[in-house]
């Protein structure tokens, strides 16, 4: 696996090394020994699957606060979308900054998304389906989040979003 740093401490895109042959190729995209050599979390306590049967559909942007903080690392197996992460965590030089990057099937990247950032993306097609491997168990009384169109952040979209679910349009103004 290729670990490609960003400008946000902790956040990598990670693209997955081919070995190829007369087959096809085979990939690792996991790798507890991988992930601990760059001090990233190596738990693993639950996967998820998000399919969206319309393009221009907007999940996020989701986190928890602690004591149940997640990393969360995503990628795309069906399909594409956009993927966005924030900085939430008020320490960081890069707080209320956001990142995105193309996830596909076709491309195989993934997204490793360390504690204290939201995150939230927009299918680019289809029938997009998005595979999350996350540090901590989903506890609701912990679940937050921020709206996608807050002026806070003035992240920038590839298209308007056409299905939101409620909750995540309701999100108030961010403050922090």
């Amino acid at each position: 696996m290729k670990f490609l740093p960003t400008q946000f401490d902790g956040l990598y895109v990670i693209e997955p090394e081919k070995m190829k042959d007369e087959r096809g190729f085979f990939s690792r995209t996991w790798c507890q020994q991988e992930f601990a050599k760059r001090g990233l979390n190596t738990d693993l306590a639950q996967c998820n699957i998000s399919f969206n049967y319309w393009r221009g559909t907007l999940r996020g942007m989701h986190y928890q606060v602690a004591p149940h903080e997640e990393a969360k690392l995503v990628r795309c197996t069906a399909g594409s979308i956009h993927d966005v992460v924030i900085d939430l965590r008020l320490e960081s030089k890069t707080y209320k900054k956001w990142f995105a990057v193309e996830l596909t099937a076709g491309n195989r990247k993934m997204i490793y998304i360390p504690e204290g950032f939201g995150h939230g993306f927009l299918t680019l097609q289809d029938n997009s389906e998005v595979f999350y491997q996350m540090s901590a168990f989903y506890a609701p009384t912990c679940a937050r989040g921020v709206r996608f169109n807050d002026p806070a952040f003035s992240i920038e979209w590839p298209m308007k979003p056409s299905t939101i679910s409620n909750k995540d349009l309701q999100y108030p103004d961010f403050l922090g």
